[in-house]
């Protein structure tokens, strides 16, 4: 009985963990579809690491909102709801965070994976 209990346990934990959109209602994309999507002059795109962190190298045209300012959540209700947003931080922790809080604000969110780390386009200081 306490396998077929683990073996339950293990599949609902397995479906649990699905990245797809409808699970956490952003798109989360590799550099290379980031890319594509920040193309659109329609995205806003926003830097969620610290301003240090921003003025060492920042995607051109990206916006900065510290996560973890004070202005944060104030920032992110400013942004233009009927305009999709594409996110990143260093290394994706910190973006997925602010992607799933920005869903919750009405926004419709592609979150860059692997964050800055992994892009491959231009950067501006």
């Amino acid at each position: 009985m306490k396998t077929i209990f683990y073996i339950l346990f293990a599949a609902t934990m397995m479906v649990g963990c699905n990245n797809s959109k409808a699970t956490k209602g952003f798109d989360s994309v590799d550099a290379s579809r980031f890319a594509e999507v920040i193309e659109n002059e329609q995205v806003q795109i926003i830097d969620t690491r610290t301003p240090a962190e921003y003025s060492e190298g920042h995607i051109p045209g990206a916006v900065n909102i510290d996560i973890d300012g004070k202005e944060f959540e104030a920032m992110v209700a400013k942004l233009d709801k009927s305009r999709p947003v594409a996110v990143y931080c260093r290394g994706g922790r910190r973006s997925k965070e602010a992607a799933e809080h920005m869903v919750s604000c009405g926004l419709e969110v592609t979150e860059l994976s692997n964050g800055i780390l992994s892009w491959q386009g231009e950067v501006e200081k």
